[in-house]
């Protein structure tokens, strides 16, 4: 423990800011996972410093040092969820590639850990700042992951080239998410579909279109 406090104490003491390698990012990665166990378990009233030291294996003073509180674990969940989320899809069509992104948030959300998960960030992103820009980091990097999706399927003449493709990809996963979130309602592949249906007939009639 006291070689971990060591190594910790070497570190700029700046939430996630730091994904060195070796024995640290064996700290941070357990720390991490405690912390996504902790979310899914109580959700984020209930994250405390020590339990998560513990549930990691790690000193105290590494996880206060190296996070300084629950936000600062959350922050860097949601960018390391960012870094290892699954890459996009090349299906061929436009309409397949959004079909399996709008499967891949379906998944997600229907997931009970994952879903719990994300239920926990968001509410801690609607009360902290920090927490909040970390939850608009990871929804920008997923929407520039997917981007060119949008690119291919106007190079195909699938859709205006002048179609903002992040506006695209927004309507498909909002109303995902706002039965998720908003109304708590059951979840199912009708409402993937449903989504991708919208986002096209949407973008068909130029909702999307860059002006």
């Amino acid at each position: 423990m006291e070689q971990e406090t060591r190594l910790s104490e070497s570190q700029p003491a700046v939430p996630g800011t730091v994904r060195p390698g070796g024995r640290t990012a064996k700290v941070r990665r357990a720390v991490l996972e405690a912390t996504e166990d902790a979310l899914a378990t109580a959700g984020f009233h209930a994250l405390n410093m020590d339990h998560i030291a513990a549930g990691a294996g790690v000193g105290k003073t590494t996880v206060y040092r190296r996070w300084g509180s629950p936000v600062g674990l959350v922050a860097d969940l949601l960018r390391d969820m960012a870094d290892r989320s699954l890459p996009a899809s090349d299906t061929g069509s436009l309409a397949g590639d959004l079909r399996a992104n709008a499967a891949l948030v379906l998944r997600i959300l229907t997931d009970r850990r994952m879903g719990a998960v994300l239920r926990a960030v968001i509410a801690a992103a609607a009360c902290d700042e920090e927490c909040a820009e970390a939850l608009s980091g990871f929804y920008r990097a997923r929407l520039e992951e997917w981007a060119p999706v949008v690119r291919r399927g106007a190079e195909r003449g699938e859709i205006a080239p002048d179609t903002d493709g992040a506006e695209l990809l927004r309507a498909v996963s909002a109303p995902l998410y706002y039965r998720f979130i908003i109304t708590r309602e059951p979840l199912g592949p009708a409402d993937a579909e449903r989504a991708v249906a919208a986002a096209l007939t949407a973008a068909d009639g130029g909702a999307f279109t860059v002006r």
